[in-house]
């Protein structure tokens, strides 16, 4: 581990200096993630640092939270770094325990983001700097700033991989498809849904695409919790209701890999996979989890959204050290994203599709995962 920690230090060391007044922004919107990880603290600042994360069942939320913690404490800073196991009550005891200890920033991927208003309101009171991390915090002017991934952008590449494997932009159909979209209290799921039904409502509209359930409203699609067995029950459901007369579901779009093999496990059930008759839908995922790489591999689940959260870490590292440091605060996107009450600036980078053809190349050659971790 200290190995590993004077490595991160001498690459954060390396990065070039913004030096300006505390908590000024500065609009790029050209800056990759990799650029704007390139400014940092010149000395290690010191002080306590609050993570908090939503929950430790995701690989994906274990791996951010140790990927800010390392970084963090390379610039000398001290972690708290806590998981809520998606216990609303549990996250907000755990922040308030926090500013107790007097933090002199906060990394918060909270669980239902309208939820935090007294307790940042606190933080803010007590002089700490607010980052939301992947999730926004929303009904509160108590948020500095965001690092998250394109959600729009995401969802267009799920809706866009559908388009382009049904080949609807050469006239095939009609294909039945079911939609899915996320928990409704994360600021996400509406978003993922905006961008996937910008690629597929031309096709719906032309019926050239089917929703056989007729359930196509983000409130009659959406998933709590982003729970995998809810969404396998309701793809239970659709399959019993509006596919036993023989007909097929050839398409799901489903914006969580945690859905998504819930979604897969409800067709295997009934025969899908078993002949080529009746293959596996397209189903479409996000965040690369194991379980799903290695459902692509087996040719059940389709592809997954490659939120690489390395480097959405190192985004959450270089806003708290820019911020605390005094150094400009270098967004991509301002005022770019409405919590109800302010618009909240973001730096957001950019996500890639995986599937079969390409997992290699994205997961395993960029050291993401060992061929082990996959077997």
């Amino acid at each position: 581990m200290k190995k590993l920690a004077m490595t991160v230090l001498c690459l954060l060391m390396a990065f070039s200096l913004v030096a300006c007044s505390a908590g000024k922004l500065t609009t790029d919107t050209t800056k990759t993630a990799d650029e704007t990880s390139k400014i940092a603290s010149e000395t290690a600042a010191g002080g306590r640092i609050g993570v908090s994360m939503p929950t430790k069942s995701s690989e994906r939320w274990i791996r951010d939270g140790e990927g800010i913690k390392t970084g963090l404490e390379a610039l000398g800073y001290e972690v708290d770094l806590q998981y809520a196991e998606d216990s609303v009550d549990a996250q907000l005891s755990q922040i308030e325990n926090m500013i107790g200890k007097g933090v002199k920033a906060l990394v918060i991927a909270a669980i239902d983001g309208s939820t935090l208003t007294s307790v940042l309101e606190k933080a803010k009171e007590q002089g700490a700097v607010i980052i939301a991390y992947d999730r926004l915090l929303m009904n509160t002017e108590n948020v500095d700033y965001y690092a998250t991934f394109d959600s729009i952008a995401i969802g267009k590449l799920q809706g866009g991989y559908i388009v382009d494997k049904l080949g609807l932009k050469d006239g095939k159909g009609p294909f039945n498809i079911e939609l899915f979209a996320g928990s409704l209290d994360d600021n996400n799921a509406p978003l993922y849904f905006e961008g996937a039904m910008s690629e597929l409502q031309p096709y719906l509209d032309s019926g050239k695409l089917v929703v056989r359930s007729n359930q196509t409203d983000l409130n009659q699609i959406a998933t709590q919790n982003w729970d995998g067995q809810i969404a396998q029950s309701r793809m239970d459901n659709l399959l019993s209701a509006n596919y036993s007369d023989g007909s097929k579901v050839d398409a799901v779009l489903s914006p969580y890999d945690g859905l998504s093999i819930g979604i897969l496990a409800s067709h295997k059930a009934v025969g899908y996979g078993n002949s080529a008759e009746l293959p596996f839908p397209i189903i479409t995922g996000q965040d690369c989890e194991p379980t799903s790489i290695k459902s692509i591999i087996a040719d059940g689940q389709t592809s997954s959204v490659f939120v690489d959260t390395r480097e959405l870490s190192k985004v959450a590292v270089t806003l708290v050290s820019q911020a605390l440091s005094g150094q400009e605060v270098v967004v991509n996107k301002p005022d770019a994203f409405d919590n109800g009450v302010k618009k909240v600036s973001a730096m957001a980078i950019n996500a890639q599709i995986v599937d079969k053809s390409n997992y290699k190349s994205l997961l395993i050659d960029s050291g993401y995962y060992t061929e082990e971790d996959l077997k």
